[in-house]
């Protein structure tokens, strides 16, 4: 197991302020090697913000290429990793349109958009929005790149520590952890006699590093009288077949992942997490990313594994859709639909969901991908079932959707 990231939030203003800037980078160096003390590798530093448009102010969205340029240079100085500028917001439509040139003006800087809550719903223009953010961010590189660093919101609160949806909502910081856990799920299920025996095996193990990282994390948090908000102990992946939510998976006894079977695998995986006792901040749940994840991905690639499987799954766990590779041409009116369907999981089931989709340039259905990325295993283009909504659904009004009952 390792820590995927210590994320540090808070607001640095515009322009950036230096002095909270500087504390931020101050912190998270001691944090590192805090927790490297307790033998835990710490893959990266990472900085969320509060919305960028907070910071800029709505009449100066027009910054947020210069904000993102600026922030990109400030963390590499610092030797942070990555930052998160927050999510542009329904109430805000103004601030979608950016996004695409921000990206492209930085290379470690992360943007989402909001298309649904429990406060309005779901906001159709802004699921639109964020459908032509998707397209015109997939143009920013040849390869399609651009949209590992942007991500579509549903019922996403702050606190996530976990990029591309990771913000802030006050001035204070606070900071959060975010695990790379999925080791921990298929030694637990590797050779366990029934399922019973691998949820406990695996939420003991669970019990067990979440005390060692509080304990850290308490420790920082009174040293430097800030907020630990907590751990996403979300089973997070690696591509390597030892490190894979679909090796777990198929060692709970699945053929192959993404056949029938595989909700009930996803659903056991979750409650393992949801058994263990710890604070809990973001999604601290299963994650299914396609292309982060080497047996998905072959899955995937095989034709076994479809969108429409990792849609149902997100019902019992996860993020919902991510790093999923889809053909260059795939249109706005394609994907709108699809992120209504997740949005109204979010709300109907009261739970966090988030989709990476990642259109390709030139690049069809069953094409491979050509990613050059350590944290990638390559796949196939995956098929998307969509087509344009006509109305009612097909308007661009907001509507609610309440939680199902209990």
């Amino acid at each position: 197991m390792k820590i995927r990231s210590i994320t540090y939030f808070c607001n640095p203003g515009w322009p950036l302020d230096e002095k909270k800037l500087q504390a931020a980078g101050e912190f998270l160096g001691v944090a590192k090697a805090s927790f490297e003390s307790c033998g835990y590798e710490v893959e990266s530093t990472r900085l969320a913000t509060v919305p960028f448009l907070q910071m800029l102010g709505a009449d100066h969205f027009g910054e947020a290429a210069k904000l993102a340029e600026a922030l990109s240079i400030a963390i590499k100085k610092l030797g942070i990793g990555y930052a998160a500028l927050g999510p542009a917001e329904p109430e805000l439509l103004n601030g979608f349109p950016v996004i695409p040139e921000a990206l492209a003006a930085s290379e470690n800087v992360f943007f989402s958009g909001v298309m649904a809550d429990t406060r309005f719903g779901i906001s159709m223009p802004a699921v639109q929005a964020c459908a032509q953010t998707i397209v015109r961010c997939s143009t920013i590189t040849p390869d399609g790149f651009g949209n590992l660093r942007f991500a579509a919101l549903a019922n996403v609160k702050p606190g996530s520590p976990f990029f591309p949806a990771a913000y802030h909502n006050h001035d204070d910081p606070a900071f959060a952890i975010a695990t790379e856990a999925a080791d921990l799920a298929v030694e637990a299920f590797t050779n366990c006699r029934t399922v019973s025996d691998g949820q406990w095996a695996m939420a003991h193990e669970l019990e067990k590093h979440t005390q060692q990282l509080t304990s850290v994390g308490d420790m920082l948090g009174q040293k430097y009288s800030m907020v630990f908000s907590g751990i996403d102990f979300s089973l997070a992946p690696f591509p390597d077949e030892a490190t894979s939510i679909g090796t777990a998976m198929e060692r709970l006894g699945l053929a192959r992942a993404g056949l029938h079977g595989s909700l009930a695998a996803a659903a056991i995986l979750t409650e393992c997490i949801e058994r263990a006792r710890y604070r809990r901040t973001g999604f601290s749940g299963l994650m299914l990313p396609v292309l982060e994840d080497a047996v998905l991905a072959q899955r995937a690639a095989e034709g076994t594994l479809t969108v429409k499987d990792l849609l149902l799954y997100s019902a019992v766990c996860g993020t919902g859709l991510d790093t999923v590779p889809l053909p260059g041409d795939t249109s706005v009116e394609q994907i709108v639909p699809v992120l209504l369907d997740l949005s109204a999981l979010a709300l109907r089931l009261d739970k966090a969901l988030t989709a990476r989709l990642m259109p390709i340039p030139g690049k069809k259905v069953g094409e491979p991908t050509e990613f050059i990325f350590g944290y990638f295993a390559n796949s196939r283009v995956m098929a998307l079932e969509a087509e344009p909504l006509r109305s009612p659904l097909g308007d661009s009004r907001r509507f609610t959707l309440a939680p199902k009952r209990l």
